[in-house]
């Protein structure tokens, strides 16, 4: 069940949140309201519309995020933690002095395609806000869109489009220097 929404296409997964983010009837208002809190124009508001489709676009992704630290997790030895706990290695202990190093080439991993998706996230906020309100939503590539279909600017259209390729390219070399690759997993 986790992983359905992975599977479920930016669209539909869009339209079901416009549903739970409607300001009078929609699903998270209702929530509040019962709770007594105060309700929000989650999707109309500058201060909130962004942190909305933040939310959506993690909530959509997290199953796939989960396999793949499944995975990782997976890929640590027991030998690992079975040295740290003759050592006399606490809970705690073991995971950030061997879960967290082990895990270090997939949460790379994870940020990259979660920093790609950042900047490529054009659907939610078409969908949602159609890049407002004042703005607020305004992606790089609903900017792209917006110059070559709406202003009939294809050359800046695809200036942009080299450009935000090449920031995701220099961005990733970046982390793949930062990232520490000492990590074995023999």
């Amino acid at each position: 069940a986790y992983y359905l929404p992975v599977v479920t296409s930016f669209v539909a997964v869009s339209f079901i949140w416009l549903w739970i983010y409607e300001p009078q009837f929609g699903l998270l208002n209702q929530l509040l309201e019962t709770m007594g809190l105060p309700t929000l124009s989650w999707l109309r508001d500058p201060k909130t519309s962004m942190l909305s489709i933040a939310i959506l676009s993690i909530w959509k992704n997290a199953g796939y995020n989960m396999i793949i630290f499944l995975a990782g997790l997976q890929g640590v030895p027991d030998y690992l933690y079975e040295a740290a706990e003759i050592d006399g290695a606490g809970p705690v202990q073991r995971f950030w002095h061997i879960t967290v190093p082990m895990l270090s080439p997939t949460t790379f991993f994870v940020f990259v395609v979660y920093f790609i998706g950042a900047l490529q996230m054009f659907t939610q906020s078409w969908i949602l806000t159609q890049g407002g309100p004042l703005d607020s939503t305004l992606t790089v590539v609903y900017l792209i869109y917006q110059n070559g279909f709406e202003f009939l600017k294809m050359g800046s259209a695809a200036a942009m489009s080299v450009i935000l390729f090449i920031i995701i390219a220099i961005v990733t070399y970046i982390n793949t220097r930062i990232v520490r690759y000492d990590t074995h997993f023999n």
